[in-house]
């Protein structure tokens, strides 16, 4: 069982098996769900100070904030799936 890993900014790493969503953080609903997460303390905030641009939920309820893109996570868990492939 191989363990991929996501960099989602300033060398902070997230399990690619555990991510269910990449999300912006604009919408009510997902602010919501922030606010939810923060109380329930399933809320990490990786974004260094910085404003957040890509929300990401987890399997286990955990919601993690980032300061990079959406676009850009999503294709940092493509190429890291495609390098995967392409070993075995």
């Amino acid at each position: 069982m191989d363990i991929q890993l996501i960099n989602i900014g300033f060398g902070n790493i997230v399990s690619a098996t555990r991510v269910v969503a990449i999300v912006s953080p604009e919408s009510a609903p997902i602010k919501r769900i922030i606010t939810d997460a923060r109380d329930r303390g399933q809320l990490i905030d990786a974004t260094y100070g910085r404003r957040t641009r890509a929300v990401i939920i987890t399997d286990s309820s955990h919601v993690i904030l980032s300061a990079i893109q959406p676009e850009t996570v999503a294709n940092r868990f493509v190429v890291s799936k495609e390098v995967t492939a392409t070993e075995h």
